[in-house]
């Protein structure tokens, strides 16, 4: 990743999200914060939680049309290269507007995420 994983504002939120799920153990109804994409290829991530170390929590879609729930390394997302030097980038006009559960009943429906 060229630019920054997250604006203070949503690392804040990542962070608290984070915090709830690990009191409650459900993160079902917290609204996606952060969307990554691979401009290369199909696969989409929408992140609702982070650790404030390196994993992150969320709808992962990696184009193979099986979506599904699950953690992943910011390390990972930032060391993958396309073509060119291409790298994942942030979605900066994503906004969540539905809980992740939402999200992914509809990406499971449809076999990819639908934002």
């Amino acid at each position: 990743m060229k630019q920054k994983p997250f604006t203070t504002a949503q690392k804040r939120t990542l962070l608290k999200n984070h915090a709830e799920v690990s009191e409650t153990g459900d993160g079902s109804n917290q609204k996606p914060v952060v969307k990554f994409f691979c401009p290369w290829g199909a696969a989409t991530w929408l992140i609702t939680d982070f650790d404030g170390e390196d994993t992150m929590f969320g709808l992962c879609d990696l184009g193979h049309g099986s979506p599904e729930l699950g953690y992943v390394s910011m390390a990972e997302l930032a060391s993958l290269k396309g073509p060119w030097g291409l790298t994942i980038e942030r979605d900066l006009h994503f906004k969540g507007d539905k809980p992740m559960s939402e999200y992914a009943d509809k990406a499971r429906a449809e076999g990819r995420i639908v934002a």
